[in-house]
């Protein structure tokens, strides 16, 4: 077995650390550096017992994380990749709350089918627990039942995969009514098929004599605890989906009014800590929440911003995406991720200080294809931003420059880049225009007001019959001033 520290990239990922700087604009208290203060305010304790007298599986599952020890098994790739992965791991990990005592990879073609890393190894990883005084053991994926069951029975504490931790850190950090519902979603859908039941004593009621109307044949232990557990969870599973479908309702009715209103919709999608809200606001001068950690952000986050001629865009502040981000996230998120479908242009944030950036955007692409696919319809047209240029290292920025022609650089720290993203943004999202020349009556200024709102103004003079307006503007502007043709 190959040991590998992963608890280095400890000091990048805590949520104790420093969040990036706020713009500018954004100097008195904002709403995110309330949320920031909110998150941080309560911390973890180490050392208190959560045990329970009467705990069902999935509130056992759900039990926060403490100290813990990771493990990957390395199938493919590079050494370099392997060892990425592991410090992944150990980033989600610590957003969890969970401190990091060691991280070992397994060399092996594929994962073992019962333990995951093999049964000899999994006596070793017990051999590891009980040294560091672990309470957890994180797996690099996602287990099956059985594989969990087995692991948890060898190194005797609890076992939890990549998946369920990626699920602990979207529960932690959800904050909307909608955000909450799609977590809580998302989770039961992991949890039903890896109920178990533990003995008879779990039984809710008995046959026979002790149940009431049984007879012979018909005592016995009744509606096991896992039973009702699962009866449970799929009630809540439906109340849930009707829930999400109701609040879907008010997002697409929103979404419905920007696409009518001819203000180009940009979506900013990217890699969990890509920087992707420090973008937003340096681009809007907003101070939505900037966190130094993974998935700080999970509700999607509207501003209006001025590109470089004048004219208003929208840009939504989306949530991260992640290596083998688990199905029900995707699943339950799906109408949040429906804001990325709708945009006019993609804005695809890459993490220029990561040591593997390129993973990063095939990473990205996926969650995207998956999502186009389901909804049946065509991908925006996407404009690479490759971000924290000011931390990256230079050689990689220029194997980035070579591999990436057309991408933007800039540092959402320190502003660097950001007026040349406003003018690539201008000529990406300009909409389809028609010249016009109008003579518009005196008593209709609301249609004078939107030519100069929605359009370039070319000259303006002023007549008898009305205002004579040259202009480019929007094409459904233009259908509505047909009527008001000027013909010399």
């Amino acid at each position: 077995m190959t040991t590998t520290n992963a608890s280095a990239p400890k000091s990048d990922t805590t949520a104790a650390d420093t969040t990036e700087p706020h713009s500018e604009h954004d100097a008195e208290w904002s709403t995110g550096d309330m949320q920031l203060d909110d998150r941080s305010a309560l911390r973890r304790v180490a050392g208190l017992s959560t045990e329970l007298t009467d705990v069902t599986e999935v509130e056992y599952r759900q039990l926060r994380l403490e100290r813990v020890v990771l493990v990957g098994v390395w199938t493919s790739g590079s050494a370099e990749e392997a060892e990425s992965s592991m410090t992944e791991l150990a980033a989600l990990a610590e957003t969890a709350g969970s401190e990091v005592l060691e991280g070992l990879v397994q060399r092996r073609d594929r994962p073992d089918a019962s333990t995951y890393i093999g049964s000899g190894k999994a006596k070793e990883l017990r051999e590891v627990v009980i040294a560091t005084g672990a309470d957890t053991v994180v797996c690099d994926g996602e287990l099956t039942p059985a594989q969990l069951t087995a692991l948890e029975k060898i190194v005797k504490v609890k076992v939890i995969d990549r998946t369920a931790l990626i699920l602990d850190i979207f529960a932690q950090h959800a904050s909307s009514r909608e955000g909450k519902a799609q977590v809580a979603l998302a989770q039961m859908e992991y949890m039903l098929p890896r109920l178990r039941g533990w003995g008879e004593s779990m039984s809710r009621q008995a046959g026979g004599r002790a149940g009431s109307n049984g007879g012979v044949g018909l005592r016995g232990p009744g509606e096991t605890k896992i039973e009702t557990d699962r009866r449970r969870i799929r009630e809540r599973m439906a109340k849930l989906r009707r829930e999400i479908r109701g609040m879907k309702q008010a997002r697409d009715t929103k979404r419905e009014r920007r696409l009518t209103s001819n203000v180009p919709s940009i979506a900013i999608v990217g890699y969990t800590n890509a920087g992707k809200s420090s973008l937003l606001n340096s681009l809007t001068g907003s101070g939505v929440l900037v966190q130094n950690a993974l998935f700080a952000t999970l509700d999607p986050t509207t501003r209006k911003a001025t590109l470089e001629d004048g004219r208003e865009c929208v840009l939504t502040d989306t949530v991260g995406f992640v290596r083998h981000l688990p199905t029900q996230l995707v699943e339950a998120f799906r109408s949040t991720l429906e804001e990325v479908t709708d945009a006019d242009l993609l804005l695809h944030v890459v993490d220029g200080s990561d040591p593997l950036p390129v993973g990063q955007i095939e990473a990205v692409r996926e969650v995207i294809v998956s999502v186009v696919r389901e909804q049946n319809t065509v991908a925006p047209e996407e404009l690479i931003v490759v971000n924290k240029i000011d931390a990256a290292d230079p050689v990689t920025l220029t194997q980035l420059r070579g591999l990436l022609p057309g991408a933007v650089f800039v540092s959402a720290k320190t502003g660097e880049g950001i007026e040349e993203l406003r003018t690539r943004l201008g000529e990406l999202v300009r909409p389809p225009e028609v010249s016009v020349s109008v003579l518009v009556p005196y008593d209709r200024g609301d249609l004078v007001s939107r030519i100069h709102a929605d359009g370039r103004i070319a000259s303006t003079t002023h007549e008898d019959g009305g205002t004579r307006i040259d202009a480019t503007v929007p094409t459904a502007l233009a259908s509505q001033l047909t009527s008001f043709a000027y013909s010399a």
